[in-house]
């Protein structure tokens, strides 16, 4: 029996064949299950707290839960090389500071290419950092402390998270601008090194706001002898910059970007860069990111654009730093 489309039958078979094009279509919208957020390094760090921070609000903006995944090792390279090689279809993205930039230096032979093999979604925030030392430590003043060091190189030890974390760049520049060379102490992670400072057992330590910030608040267990930014922070006014103090020029702070797969598509891209936009302006993130003393970037910074040019600038100003300081990821 033939069915013509104005029979029931046929009407009956036109609607479903249209649920079936509709189905099909919501099928396709992305995206349609969680979306794991990669982190480098462990739990509790500060590339964590920040990428915690974030994850509610851009899942909130996305209609998926943002699931936070920490892969840790190989000086911060595990987790870039995990999202390098993920389906890019948007699901697996990546968080990292200026690690990306750092590591064609470091490492010989890197599994992956940080300006060929990702797509880029938008820088996030600008982290200062200080340094500080055990409670203990002989010195109380900068002066002091840059006295004590040239004097007793061979005695200080100077924590940080291990090769590649900013920590350890931090102290590469403090003694290439000394002259010094500081036993260093590597520890799997910032919490770590954080922890055996404050016990007594390191010396000192440069590391992000995110992560003294509280301590430095505490005040019981520290001592903090400058920023490294070119201006004191307005959340920490009473503390002097390293610069202002006679390290001329010193100016750090660790800044952060997220990143997809190469390949993954633009409107994908342009869903999630307004994902991370929509968490940029969120209150409770504006609040959590003022405590920890760092600076969420301004609109015009959370591009793909601006987020590729400062990786390409910040990949070429390190590789002269770190070669000029002898660093490599096989010491």
């Amino acid at each position: 029996m033939k069915t013509s489309a104005f029979t029931p039958r046929g009407i009956a078979s036109a609607c479903a064949l249209l649920a079936l094009g509709l189905a099909g279509t919501a099928q396709a919208a992305w995206p349609d299950k969680p979306v794991t957020l990669v982190v480098p390094y462990s739990a509790g760090g500060p590339t964590d707290v920040v990428a915690r921070v974030l994850a509610v609000p851009m899942g909130q903006s996305l209609g998926q839960t943002v699931i936070v995944e920490n892969t840790v090792g190989a000086g911060g390279t595990l987790a870039p090389a995990r999202v390098a090689r993920a389906k890019n279809d948007g699901y697996t993205i990546l968080i990292h500071h200026m690690g990306m930039a750092t590591a064609p230096a470091l490492y010989k032979k890197l599994p992956y290419d940080p300006l060929k093999d990702f797509e880029y979604i938008g820088q996030v925030l600008d982290v200062p950092m200080t340094l500080l030392s055990r409670k203990e430590f002989p010195a109380n003043t900068f002066p002091e402390l840059l006295d004590y060091v040239k004097k007793n190189q061979e005695k200080v030890t100077l924590a940080n998270a291990g090769i590649g974390a900013v920590s350890q760049l931090c102290g590469m520049l403090f003694m290439q601008q000394l002259g010094v060379k500081l036993t260093t102490v590597p520890y799997k992670g910032a919490g770590p090194a954080m922890n055996d400072l404050m016990d007594g057992q390191v010396d000192l330590l440069c590391d992000q706001t995110t992560q003294t910030a509280p301590v430095i608040a505490d005040g019981k267990r520290v001592k903090v002898f400058g920023v490294t930014t070119a201006k004191r922070l307005s959340s920490m006014p009473n503390i002097p910059t390293l610069d202002e103090q006679g390290l001329k020029g010193f100016d750090l702070k660790v800044w952060h970007g997220m990143y997809a797969p190469k390949g993954t598509p633009k409107e994908v891209i342009e869903q999630l860069n307004k994902a991370l936009n929509v968490a940029l302006k969120d209150d409770n993130v504006k609040k959590r990111i003022a405590e920890l003393s760092s600076d969420l970037v301004t609109p015009d910074k959370a591009t793909p654009e601006s987020l590729r040019k400062l990786l390409e600038s910040e990949t070429a100003r390190w590789d002269k730093a770190i070669k000029a300081a002898g660093v490599t990821a096989d010491q």
